[in-house]
């Protein structure tokens, strides 16, 4: 027997999903409804009680005499503007390359709209509008580094997240890698902001929801800004950035590690890369706003390619430090005291990097010699024991458990924990740990605590995202867990609920971290061996 509620949490994106299927909703189950924004109305749809708006404007089209500028507002319009179909995902494919497939294990990057540099573009999913009511407002910043995805992946409808918590979801789109983050102000003032400018995408879209999302039915002084992996980045630069501070109220890191972000001396030679490709003198640099995009996005995908194995969340087209938008790297040397008093939830997977290996199927077979070879890649000197370290502490495991182990906790566990002690070490605003161990049956069960795994948790799509969880009966029961424990945290700061055992922040001598699986636990410091021999090997002080 099917209950009315999970019913509905199986097809509520589904009715929405296609020009098709949204007129048999809009006839069946839907109504149109209209809200007020300060640039004029928009009409949204009424599914099933959760009024859901797309493709609402916040931001001018970035083209021409805006591209690589701050964003500007949009252009007031008369009238009534449709907001029924998600807008413009930003510029991010190779032109020189095959369409990506759909249906893949990604949770940002496939199924997506059309791409356009008119791309500054929100989603609401609310249960009621100018009803006078204040309701937490959910500020989604999709995943893909800082170079793709996109805010209206479906598994990132807010359909189920506003109908459970009775809260506000809203997701974006902004400008990304090199129209994003290219900074050109060495070669014109004009561009001095250029190499920030996705970042300022997102402010400008939170004081969007400021001034607007009480329309809505939600609060504007009770945001939580929350996003996975790039995502996750993106609210670690957030907490950094002086012109954001006050817009947010509390912050949740899924599997984003930003301890540092792109230093301008290297985001400057990238630019200067940039403009040798597209064959433009510095002294013209101003010419970049006037060929076609997709001979900037060539270039852009010319010079990744000469830099196979460069992080390109800081090596890359990313973030820059540059004193002023944003004065520090987001954790480093310390954690950045501009929203000191925002409290923060932070955590990552068990096996982060068994998503990233999908397309090597030899990580997944290794014997001891692959496995000492794909270590020391990463490790060095320190690889002989962070292996036997490993060995001892997971009896039994295969090589590639043990490489998918130390992988992870390299590139996702160890930073992770180390910003939540920076952070914790402010004093101000409280910090909660997580370490999701919660295995996905799917492909046999051999991808273990994939990358992105939370974020079906979080949104309460298990179903919708069913290549990736299973969509089956635990995946459900611990979504019905996870999901209040993302809204408890929106609406007080806090993540505790009835259906986790109770949960405390952070310091610096218990370390407690809420353990997640079909039943969590509270341990304190539960990777303490790997978390001091990581530090130690990767220089984490």
């Amino acid at each position: 027997m099917i209950h009315r509620r999970d019913f509905l949490r199986h097809t509520s994106w589904v009715a929405l999903s296609s020009g098709t299927l949204l007129e048999y909703a809009s006839a069946q189950d839907s109504k149109y409804v209209v809200a007020q924004t300060s640039f004029g109305q928009v009409r949204g749809i009424d599914s099933n009680g959760i009024k859901i708006f797309k493709g609402i404007p916040y931001g001018a089209s970035t083209a021409g005499a805006n591209r690589f500028m701050p964003p500007q507002d949009p252009a007031k319009w008369t009238g009534v503007r449709d907001a029924l179909q998600y807008g413009q995902s930003a510029p991010q494919r190779d032109p020189a390359a095959a369409p990506p497939s759909n249906g893949n294990l990604t949770v940002s990057g496939s199924n997506l709209p059309a791409e356009g540099e008119d791309c500054l573009v929100l989603n609401i999913w609310t249960p009621a509008i100018n009803d006078g009511h204040k309701r937490p407002v959910m500020f989604w910043c999709h995943g893909g580094g800082f170079s793709s995805g996109s805010g209206s992946s479906p598994d990132n409808d807010g359909t189920n997240l506003a109908r459970r918590g009775d809260v506000v979801v809203v997701t974006i789109n902004h400008r990304l890698n090199v129209l994003g983050f290219a900074n050109l102000s060495e070669f014109s003032t004009d561009f001095a902001a250029s190499g920030d400018a996705g970042m300022m995408d997102i402010v400008h879209a939170l004081r969007w929801v400021r001034t607007n999302i009480g329309q809505f039915g939600g609060d504007p002084n009770t945001v939580m800004i929350f996003g996975q992996s790039g995502g996750g980045r993106k609210v670690e630069t957030l907490l950094a950035m002086p012109s954001a501070k006050g817009l947010f109220h509390r912050a949740t890191i899924e599997s984003g590690a930003a301890l540092r972000v792109a230093g301008r001396e290297i985001a400057i030679k990238n630019a200067d890369r940039l403009l040798a490709k597209l064959n433009i003198p510095k002294s013209g640099v101003h010419d970049i706003q006037k060929i076609p995009v997709d001979k900037i996005m060539a270039a852009y995908f010319a010079v990744v390619r000469e830099s196979p194995g460069v992080d390109q969340s800081i090596d890359g087209f990313a973030p820059t430090v540059d004193g002023r938008i944003l004065p520090q790297h987001p954790f480093d040397p310390a954690a950045s005291p501009v929203s000191a008093g925002v409290p923060v939830m932070i955590g990552c997977t068990r096996t982060e990097m068994t998503l990233f290996s999908l397309n090597d199927a030899a990580a997944f077979s290794l014997d001891d010699d692959g496995l000492r070879t794909r270590v020391k890649s990463l490790l060095g000197d320190h690889s002989g024991s962070l292996i036997d370290l490993y060995r001892k502490l997971n009896p039994g495991a295969k090589p590639s458990d043990i490489y998918f182990l130390i992988a992870s906790d390299y590139r996702y566990g160890a930073p992770t924990m180390k910003i939540a002690e920076r952070r914790a070490a402010l004093g101000k605003g409280p910090v909660y740990l997580y370490y999701f161990r919660w295995e996905t049956p799917v492909q046999g069960g051999r991808l273990k605590s994939p990358h992105t795994m939370e974020i079906p948790f979080a949104f309460d799509n298990v179903k919708i995202s069913s290549r990736l969880t299973g969509g089956g009966e635990a995946a459900m029961a611990l979504a019905d867990k996870l999901s209040d424990t993302w809204i408890a945290f929106a609406r007080t700061g806090n993540p505790n609920t009835p259906k986790l055992p109770h949960w405390p922040a952070l310091d610096a001598k218990d370390r407690a971290t809420m353990v997640i699986d079909n039943t969590s636990s509270v341990v304190n410091d539960p990777l303490k061996e790997q978390r001091i021999a990581m530090n130690r090997a990767m220089n984490l002080s």
